[in-house]
């Protein structure tokens, strides 16, 4: 991890009365949250057909355009905020899971027992830290010289409107664009003495990342040198990784994140599980190509090699890309998979993991969210309390990130860039790549998640927990 400037103050105790906007929804609930609104969607080019060599280190010729992250699918959101990984407080202090005994959030339900239970109610356990991460190697990850700029493809057609709506990035595509006068614009903040890194900053922060890709082409084109090696050369630093992270096409950060996690000795856990267990079926099936094509490896053997046992087999059933993605939810499968569950754990002596494997790797994120309802009244307690007291260590954390993911995503980034900033130092790599992997998806949605969990605005945080050029982009990027 690296050092941070700044002393924090604890943050207060964070209360469950909170009125997510909309939530209940009138007409039930937004069927995608966490993707990008309709029109602005584009695919990664097919399997075999990217423009440029399949092992790292060299970089490539500036191609169009970029390969960027697939339209989602799945999540509902849930009401607000839920505690931090490593100890859940008891049944019915976790937004969007049911009151043991209560009644089940779904629309139209009343609020009953299971909503609002203030932090001095029953059963409130409080907002433990999570453990320590650790991080192999320390200090800010090397990103490497030359990254790919992809080939511009046409959107996916006949996209369903239901699947780009309900949230929002931070960053929008710029009207006016122009790559020639944005490459101009950086080649005179980097020519000379001294770098004008608030120039950069004014660039970087306010393109999407299609266009970013557009400015790294039309700069070798202009000026015959490579972008990214001269940003390289000007910055150092934390700035240096979120420049980089930035003209990073999205696919290929996810990829690269996912492989620095597991290179050298250790392995990042929480990298993987935050990226594996968050993405939808076309993101995952894009990374796992371009992870193949850019580091000529295969990322299930590699997740073999570096993981073991019940949490091996999360990931791997993660990296597959198969989960349901049908967003009709059956109540009755809802029904008898919290009763497996309850079988499969609470119901019985020892657990059986490959059962919670196959229900949490396989349904869609709406249809676990209907389970999550369905157990509260068979066990008389939430399914994320029953999972922390049946698993431990990763593949506990796995699980609940598929949940939190089903009952409320931007709450559940919202928590990583929180403990990201809380306490002694900073764990800048994970602030740095949600920030930069969620800008253009749902950053709005996490932002308002953040106030109403900690009581504070992420700006605040992140403007307390960094200095300099950094903290410029970080809330040039976020927003106020």
């Amino acid at each position: 991890m690296s050092g941070s400037a700044g002393q924090r103050s604890e943050a207060p105790q964070v209360s469950l009365r909170m009125s997510y906007p909309g939530y209940p929804p009138s007409g039930g609930y937004p069927a995608f949250p966490g993707y990008p609104p309709t029109g602005q969607e584009s695919v990664y080019p097919p399997a075999g057909q990217y423009s440029y060599p399949a092992v790292p280190g060299g970089y490539p010729p500036a191609g169009g355009g970029t390969y960027s992250a697939a339209p989602p699918s799945a999540g509902y959101p849930g009401a607000a905020g839920y505690p931090a990984p490593g100890g859940y407080p008891a049944p019915g202090s976790y937004p969007g899971a049911p009151q043991a005994g209560g009644m089940p959030p779904y629309p139209g339900a009343p609020a009953g027992p299971g909503f609002g239970v203030p932090p001095t109610g029953p059963g409130f356990g409080g907002y433990p830290q999570p453990p320590a991460q650790s991080y192999a190697g320390g200090g800010p990850a090397q990103i490497p010289v030359g990254y790919p700029s992809g080939q511009a493809v046409s959107p996916v057609p006949g996209l369903p409107a239901a699947m780009a709506q309900c949230t929002q990035g931070t960053i929008q595509a710029a009207p006016n664009f122009d790559a020639g006068r944005d490459a101009e614009i950086l080649r005179k903040a980097m020519k000379g003495f001294g770098t004008d890194e608030q120039a950069i900053i004014n660039v970087v922060a306010n393109r999407s990342n299609d266009q970013r890709q557009k400015i790294k082409a039309a700069f070798k084109t202009m000026y015959g040198k490579d972008l990214i090696k001269d940003l390289k050369s000007e910055l150092s630093g934390n700035v240096e990784e979120l420049i980089l992270a930035l003209f990073m096409p999205r696919t290929y950060y996810d990829a690269w994140s996912l492989r620095h996690a597991m290179k050298g000795a250790g392995t990042q856990e929480r990298v993987l599980i935050e990226i594996l267990c968050t993405r939808t079926n076309q993101e995952i099936r894009e990374i796992v190509n371009c992870y193949k094509s850019e580091f000529g490896r295969d990322i299930e053997q590699d997740i073999r090699a570096d993981t073991s046992g019940h949490f091996e087999r999360l990931l791997v059933s993660m990296c597959q890309g198969n989960r349901d993605e049908n967003q009709t939810v059956d109540y009755q499968k809802a029904q008898e998979d919290a009763q497996r569950l309850y079988q499969a754990g609470e119901g019985r002596l020892g657990t059986d993991e490959s059962c919670f494997n196959m229900v949490l790797a396989s349904r869609s994120f709406p249809q676990l969210k209907a389970t999550v309802e369905a157990y509260s009244r068979i066990a008389n307690r939430d399914l994320l309390s029953s999972i922390d007291r049946e698993f431990s260590g990763n593949v506990e954390r796995g699980l609940k990130t598929i949940l939190q993911c089903a009952l409320n995503r931007p709450a559940f980034f919202a928590e990583r860039l929180y403990y990201s900033m809380k306490g002694a130092g900073t764990d800048d790599s994970t602030l740095i790549r949600i920030i930069v992997t969620r800008s253009e998806i749902d950053l709005v949605q996490i932002k308002q998640m953040f106030t109403q969990m900690y009581q504070k605005t992420l700006a605040t945080m992140i403007a307390s927990d960094t200095s300099g050029d950094y903290r410029s982009l970080l809330l040039a990027i976020v927003g106020q």
